[in-house]
């Protein structure tokens, strides 16, 4: 009998992690409770954050599965098969995504510098914000197959949406099926003509105001704007996001995620990374998934994707 994918065991992988601010240490914290990885490498430029980091996280070991965790440069990363790039500066109260290009491009340089020259093999998962202009430059710059780039994508954004519908509608938010996509920021589009409640269309659920979905859209784009103004940072919803790509990736799953990835006659859409539904496996981005859009969605698509290339033409990559 063939096993479930979640039984599927998690072959004996290192993982590396760059940037452990709040996201990168909190995916790392979530690397350790779901024993996704024999062995964590953290690297910070601010090294002894990095050290406390794997101190504190070891000592958590025994309460969760056997890991290695050690911090330190580049050279940590030696023979890791996936490293998240968390590095970069933080995004500031009502700053959009996009305007913290200009103060993280030069660390993304760094960062895949020390990547390439460690772990020419490795998946690179980008979870830095604006994370579709990153995950572009970390492909360009890696000279990596962009199947072995990925981005985080759309991939909180549709978990935002499905979680917002799910209690509007008042079912589990894993019988909702609705896909953001789109540029992870203000032009993100959400694909209305394709979501569904356990294959019912939504406007022929109980519950249906499609003035509510206006709503419920306007607070899934907007929710980091809101918790950034509360608590300064978000951390724990992506961490676990990018958990569960990493784990697509390991059981070879094959799981369909609204992540970033390169684009080449998508709806119309070339040469730019933007959010997508895509299969998720063993090498990376196995294949996108080409939704059939409405035609107001395609139209906003492509605005959106515009708006990211009009930011890569202004790079020199």
């Amino acid at each position: 009998m063939k096993p479930l994918e979640s039984e599927k065991p998690v072959p004996p992988v290192k993982i590396g992690v760059v940037g452990t601010g709040h996201v990168g240490s909190t995916f790392a914290f979530t690397l350790l409770l779901r024993g996704l990885a024999r062995e964590l490498a953290l690297v910070d430029r601010r090294r002894d954050k990095a050290e406390g980091d794997a101190m504190d996280l070891n000592h958590a070991v025994p309460f969760a599965r056997p890991v290695r965790i050690s911090a330190g440069g580049y050279e940590t990363l030696q023979g890791a098969s996936i490293v998240c790039i968390a590095a970069g500066v933080a995004q500031r109260p009502g700053e959009d995504r996009l305007s913290l290009l200009r103060r993280n491009i030069a660390v993304l340089r760094e960062v895949v510098a020390g990547i390439t020259a460690h772990c020419p093999e490795a998946i690179i998962l980008v979870a830095s914000n604006p994370v579709d202009i990153l995950s572009y430059a970390a492909w360009k710059l890696s000279g990596y197959p962009a199947a072995r780039v990925i981005g985080s994508g759309t991939i909180l954004d549709t978990a935002r949406l499905r979680y917002l519908l799910s209690r509007h509608y008042r079912v589990d938010p894993r019988s909702v099926h609705a896909h953001i996509i789109g540029e992870h920021g203000d032009s993100e589009v959400p694909v209305w003509s394709l979501a569904n409640i356990a294959g019912i269309r939504l406007e022929d659920f109980e519950g249906y105001e499609p003035e509510a979905h206006r709503v419920i859209f306007e607070k899934a784009r907007d929710a980091a704007y809101e918790i950034i103004r509360r608590k300064g940072a978000t951390y724990y919803a992506i961490a676990v996001g990018l958990a569960r790509i990493v784990e697509s990736i390991l059981r070879d799953e094959n799981t369909v995620l609204s992540v970033s990835t390169l684009v080449n006659g998508y709806h119309g859409v070339r040469d730019v990374y933007v959010g997508v539904p895509a299969v998720v496996g063993r090498n990376g981005v196995e294949r996108v998934i080409e939704l059939p859009l409405a035609r107001e969605e395609v139209e906003a698509f492509r605005r959106s994707a515009s708006i990211l290339r009009g930011v890569l033409d202004s790079l020199d990559l």
